[in-house]
């Protein structure tokens, strides 16, 4: 019979190049998967994989996607390095988007330009708020913060429901459950015209910078991460397990809150029923692709914006459906899962007892 044993060391190699391995099996699998679906493989792979990055414009497209995507992702790798498992940072965008919308509302055309940093810090505020009920749950009362953080997802999405269906609902929208076009004070600058890639890249950019220094050349970043993982050993050093988890779930739930922002005050410039595009769960797979490195997630955000964009342009000139996107990164996360397994263990053949 076939027994998993852990390996003694895991290889250095392998365990940066698992994800390459589980991209090239995502690749060989989805080729299958079109030819079942009586698809030209190679044009499928040319929508996924080329269409996103022909061009300028397909590549200020892509970094729109993958700006939300390694915000959040930044955030969550807090979490993880820490031993939280927040689970429900879709939530958290969509109450950041809320928090954002509620302050983009009160501009009008003789607003301040600096208005922008308040919206973007409402929606920072937004998300901190959604994720600190999941904090005070898990230290208060023991709950555990994967139920809690993905149940608080579908409350946050009832919430936005209730506001774009009733008082935030533009009366001028042709009965359209959306709020009104927010004013151009209250939008946030775009990096260049003609593309609609905004100043939520730079931030990002240097999120990935502060969290790098954070995690690896800092007291604080090492007291976190210590801190989460094993807490009698954080508590024997003189580190708080518990401020490791307010501070877990305050940086994610904020960074999330923030991409919501980004995204309410940017691409969408309007609060509609669509904001949850399913961000949160993506950069989960995000973070674990790029090694919950802050450099990794540059390059898993982009890779998991082309899915979303090549998902996008798969329905529309080969007739797929839209759950192809989903499907694409379910097959990612299961092979990196595979791979990574396989890293940590080896098959051995074990001959059972009794057995000639």
């Amino acid at each position: 019979m076939l027994r998993f044993e852990a390996r003694p060391e895991r290889s250095r190699l392998w365990t940066w190049a698992s994800p390459l391995l589980a991209l090239a099996l995502t690749v060989l699998m989805g080729m299958a998967l079109f030819a079942l679906l009586g698809k030209d493989p190679v044009r499928g792979l040319q929508i996924f994989f080329w269409e996103p990055v022909k061009n300028a414009y397909a590549l200020g497209e892509l970094m729109v996607k993958a700006t939300p995507l390694l915000i959040i992702a930044l955030g969550l790798a807090v979490c993880f390095r820490s031993n939280v498992w927040n689970i429900g940072a879709e939530g958290q965008f969509v109450m950041g988007a809320i928090f954002a919308s509620g302050v983009a509302l009160m501009a009008d055309p003789q607003s301040s330009r600096l208005i922008v940093v308040a919206v973007l810090l409402a929606g920072t505020a937004g998300g901190m708020f959604w994720s600190g009920l999941v904090a005070l749950l898990r230290d208060r009362f023991h709950a555990s913060e994967i139920l809690v953080s993905l149940m608080l997802v579908y409350v946050a999405q009832m919430v936005l429901g209730y506001l774009v269906y009733g008082p935030w609902k533009d009366p001028a929208g042709y009965n359209f459950p959306q709020t009104k076009t927010f004013e151009a004070m209250a939008m946030v600058p775009r990096l260049m015209t003609g593309s609609r890639v905004s100043i939520g890249l730079l931030l990002a950019l240097v999120g990935v910078g502060v969290l790098w220094v954070f995690l690896f050349k800092t007291r604080a970043g090492f007291a976190q991460q210590v801190g989460g993982l094993a807490p009698d050993a954080a508590r024997y050093a003189g580190f708080s397990s518990r401020k490791a988890l307010w501070t877990a779930l305050l940086v994610s739930g904020g960074a999330a809150g923030l991409a919501g922002a980004l995204e309410v005050a940017g691409p969408l410039g309007q609060l509609t029923p669509y904001v949850p595009a399913g961000y949160g769960f993506a950069a989960i797979i995000v973070a674990f692709v790029g090694r919950l490195h802050p450099v990794g997630m540059v390059f898993s955000a982009v890779l998991l914006s082309m899915f979303y964009i090549g998902g996008e342009l798969a329905q529309s000139r080969i007739g797929l459906p839209k759950s192809i996107t989903g499907v694409f990164q379910g097959l990612l996360l299961f092979c990196l899962l595979a791979c990574d397994t396989l890293v940590m263990y080896r098959l051995r053949w074990v001959r059972k007892q009794g057995a000639q």
